[in-house]
């Protein structure tokens, strides 16, 4: 069924229950606004510290919204493009676009104008709904896609170009439009990470949306009594299919407008939430505050927290094992996915499976997996190859581009990840690394994630990414980014003594001590990073002995 059915029910059956807060560190006066007071009164461009709704509200925001979309004229498979920053609006404003029939096309918040404005026409959107942060990027580019669009602005002080979102939806019915969904009907497009080029436009069924939302809740067990801290930013598959979770379930779920280590502890105690997703950067951040004091974890009340997962990127497991540290009654997990198989949870750890951390998994609820060779023939178990996922999250396609759907996916609808991947003699997917960031040094095939999760053993190590970089005699070599832990001092030679442990072959011949870059998903970028230091002389090391 289409997922705007749970909504509707949450709506009658907690009607006044909370269903999401915003919080918003960045605000020093604790503020406490409902959104009819926040409609009528706003001023503040940055908004209250805290604001929430509860499930009615939610409901009737998503319905007016709705009518509003179809007083413009929009109908049953045009599409509607959000912009906006995690804000209270956001979810409303997304199954306001489901429940007219309409498909919607997040974006991600840090496109650039003419990103923007590429994805706005890639994916024929009609109307793009935006927020305050990106006033000066729209209306660089206003004049173009305003030709025939509708641009809303979401907050205070609408700018010329645009209308305000307030006042169209002010008067508009909070009754349920009525609009006939089938699980057959297109629901969403969401744009691939970018990390390679200009981004794919990924062509998602209702049927997708409701089966992220049934593995969240089968993987991670959601009930009324859980709420969910969401940090990531909801325009990505993750953050959103996880909040899925609250949704089948009824539960309140706390946007965090902040990723400091205190902001996420505070907000986790304040709100008494019990599950938390994270990225490696924001769970190694709260462990370097702990370790150097800089917090303490007696300062907060997180007995009730009983599962942290992670997702997005390989996790270390070194991490794993000094999170449990400080936290040994957590539940953990790790989640797998892709935007083109709807997010997270197409291949998770389990949280039974505590002793197999640094696998990627299993197959998820409802999925299947293998591995194969370049001609997609399936290996022997303890082989590498790409790994392929097939259920029913695969997305439909690429959106009007048969010749890159076909890349990737096959006349049986198995979807080919790009991701070297083995599977061990236990069952469990061990991710080795993405297929074009594998380093061919000499002959030998080298996996950067390989590499990144034994430099991670090393106590100074903060963050790393291997990246390969051309090289006259090898054809590349691998290079190996670091970032160091607050108040360490390392040399290059301390490093290569340390990989001293790795194969020769496997040791990276170049040691860069910066910072790692990572996307907003929390994925190294691992292009700009070559771009970076590939144009740099390059001089081969001596790693002997």
């Amino acid at each position: 069924m289409p997922i705007i059915e749970y909504l509707e029910k949450n709506a009658v059956d907690y009607a006044d229950d909370i269903a999401l807060v915003e919080l918003n560190p960045a605000r020093t006066e604790d503020r406490r606004m409902t959104w009819k007071e926040f409609d009528l009164t706003q001023t503040d461009p940055q908004g209250p510290y805290r604001r929430e709704i509860t499930w009615h509200v939610f409901n009737e925001k998503a319905n007016r919204f709705a009518h509003l979309l179809q007083e413009r004229g929009i109908k049953k498979g045009d599409k509607v493009g959000i912009l906006l920053m995690n804000c209270l609006e956001w979810l409303p404003i997304y199954f306001g676009i489901l429940k007219c029939g309409a498909i919607a096309v997040p974006l991600n918040f840090r496109y650039t104008s003419e990103e923007i404005d590429f994805c706005v026409n890639k994916a024929d959107v009609d109307i793009l709904v935006f927020g305050p942060e990106f006033i000066g990027r729209v209306e660089v580019i206003a004049d173009r896609i305003s030709r025939g669009r509708l641009l809303i602005f979401v907050g205070d002080s609408c700018p010329s170009f645009a209308e305000s979102y307030i006042e169209l939806t002010l008067n508009c019915s909070s009754q349920n439009p009525g609009v006939p969904l089938t699980d057959d009907d297109y629901g969403a497009i969401y744009f691939s990470s970018g990390t390679t080029g200009f981004p794919k436009a990924i062509l998602h069924k209702h049927r997708s949306l409701m089966h992220s939302a049934t593995v969240e809740q089968k993987h991670h067990g959601q009930t009324r009594d859980d709420v969910f801290l969401c940090i990531p930013p909801l325009y990505h598959t993750g953050a959103k299919m996880h909040w899925f979770g609250s949704l089948i379930s009824g539960s309140k779920a706390v946007l965090l407008k902040g990723t400091k280590p205190g902001e996420v502890l505070q907000a986790v105690s304040e709100e008494k939430c019990t599950i938390v997703w994270l990225l490696v950067p924001w769970a190694q951040d709260i462990l370097d505050a702990l370790d150097s004091k800089e917090l303490n974890i007696e300062d907060y009340n997180l007995d009730q927290w009983r599962l942290m997962h992670i997702g997005a990127q390989p996790v270390p497991r070194s991490l794993v094992r000094h999170w449990r540290d400080y936290f040994p009654g957590h539940a953990y997990d790790t989640n797998y996915g892709l935007s083109e198989s709807i997010g997270p949870g197409c291949v998770h750890l389990g949280v039974e499976n505590i002793d197999h951390v640094g696998a990627i998994g299993i197959p998820g609820y409802g999925w299947k997996c293998k591995i194969v060779d370049p001609d997609r023939k399936e290996v022997a178990r303890g082989e590498v190859g790409e790994l392929a996922v097939f259920g029913p999250g695969v997305m439909e396609c690429y959106y009007n581009d048969k010749a890159a759907t076909d890349e990737v996916m096959d006349s049986e609808r198995w979807l080919y990840t790009g991701d070297m991947a083995m599977q061990d003699k236990d069952g469990f997917y061990w991710l080795v690394d993405r297929k074009k960031d594998v380093i061919i040094s000499g002959g030998e095939n080298i996996y950067p994630v390989q590499i990144e999760d034994f430099l991670h053993e090393f106590e100074p190590v903060d963050d790393v990414a291997v990246i390969g970089l051309p090289d006259k005699r090898l054809g590349e070599i691998s290079a190996a980014i670091i970032k160091l832990k607050k108040g360490y001092e390392v040399s290059e030679e301390q490093v290569e003594t340390f990989c001293k442990a790795l194969p020769k072959y496997k040791r990276p011949r170049r040691i860069i001590f910066a910072d790692v870059q990572r996307n907003a998903t929390g994925k190294i970028e691992k292009p700009k990073l070559r771009e970076i230091y590939g144009g740099e002389k390059l001089v081969e090391r001596e790693n002997n002995g």
